[in-house]
């Protein structure tokens, strides 16, 4: 059974947990609406509501991604307000330690975030993707489609002229092997097929070698190389798959067996999973590291600096994960590596902090 004091602890952090993730989703909110009424103000026939409900949908992943400094400015207000009260006394009066106060709020973390990331991420999985597939609606990007499934990659590629219908059965550096052409013209009229067992895509001009071409009443053409003008090069087809954000946890592992189909870079992918996996770990260490600064600094009333503090903290942290996220793209470290080091690094500053807690 959870003791009085404990229930006590827990309830006065999930309340200022649920009053800074409320001052946080808003100005999510404000930040979010500029920005989509920025897209449509060019846009006919679009009222007002249409902004407001994108920004509703896009916001909570928004807010996920801002969670670890949402818990560790929230903690910074948790401790702020037990001792203004001077409840942190009458807790050590009862026999509790600050170890122990730690340990308690660290753990709800813990378990916090284990249904945050199953329920919900899930959640703003689902309305990030709706968000994407309502916006794609106002853009020229569904005349420039690409997929991956079992069966390779898939890409539409409209151009001024045709309507092309790209197979490739894997993704080698800038090659794209078996691949299969469909074109039509505008009106999707039939007008070739093209087949090669492989194409250098690293720009928008294609290079098919050794194609073979088959129009319709006409005998299989072989040319030794032609240029092929599309919408699309290396760079473009990998940014399509970057936002894994719309993806829940199931779509990402059918994603990722989908990758390995096509021979397509997992790196990201893996990354992003292993991030899900550690997210609770992430949260319990902002927590305990924001617990530690605050028994240090906790003489010091003032409400704004504590605020302050933890925005600064956030910012180095973020620009830390930021610094080896670059590195894992580039391949200079591995993916296990770029996830854990960041944390681990606050771990061990956390652990120092822990050393003689009590004293304080």
């Amino acid at each position: 059974m959870i003791a009085i004091y404990q229930k006590n602890l827990i309830n006065s952090f999930f309340k200022c947990l649920a009053i800074v993730t409320v001052i946080f989703f808003c100005i999510t909110i404000i930040l979010n609406i500029f920005e989509e009424i920025s897209f449509f103000k060019n846009i006919e026939d679009v009222n007002f509501a249409l902004p407001i409900f994108l920004t509703i949908l896009n916001s909570p992943s928004i807010l996920f991604d801002i969670f670890p400094f949402i818990f560790l400015i929230s903690t910074l207000y948790f401790f702020s307000e037990i001792i203004d009260k001077n409840e942190l006394n009458i807790y050590k009066n009862y026999g509790l330690t600050n170890f122990k106060i730690i340990n308690i709020v660290t753990t709800t973390s813990f378990i916090t975030g284990i249904f945050i990331v199953l329920i919900f991420y899930n959640m703003s999985a689902n309305l990030k993707f709706l968000y994407l597939d309502i916006k794609n609606n106002f853009t020229d990007d569904d005349k420039y489609l690409a997929v991956i499934t079992s069966n390779g990659l898939w890409i539409k590629d409209e151009t001024t002229e045709n309507i092309n219908l790209i197979n490739a059965e894997k993704l080698e550096n800038h090659f794209l092997k078996n691949v299969l052409i469909t074109q039509f013209d505008l009106n999707y009229n039939f007008k070739k097929i093209i087949s090669a067992k492989e194409v250098n895509i690293k720009n928008k001009s294609w290079i098919i070698s050794n194609p073979s071409i088959t129009k319709e009443n006409e005998i299989t053409q072989k040319e030794n190389k032609i240029i092929f003008q599309t919408n699309f090069d290396k760079e473009k087809i990998s940014n399509l798959f970057s936002n894994l954000s719309s993806l829940d946890m199931l779509d990402l592992g059918d994603l990722k067996k989908d990758y390995k189909t096509l021979g397509y870079s997992t790196i990201l992918l893996s990354a992003h999973q292993l991030k899900l996996y550690s997210y609770p770990i992430y949260l319990s260490i902002m927590v305990c590291l924001s617990s530690i600064l605050m028994f240090n600094v906790r003489h010091n009333k003032s409400k704004i600096f504590n605020f302050i503090l933890g925005i600064f903290i956030s910012v180095v942290i973020y620009y830390v994960n930021f610094f080896f996220k670059l590195l894992t793209e580039s391949e200079k470290i591995p993916i296990t590596l770029s996830v854990w080091a960041p944390q681990i690094v606050l771990f061990l500053i956390a652990c120092v902090g822990l050393v003689k807690i009590n004293e304080k």
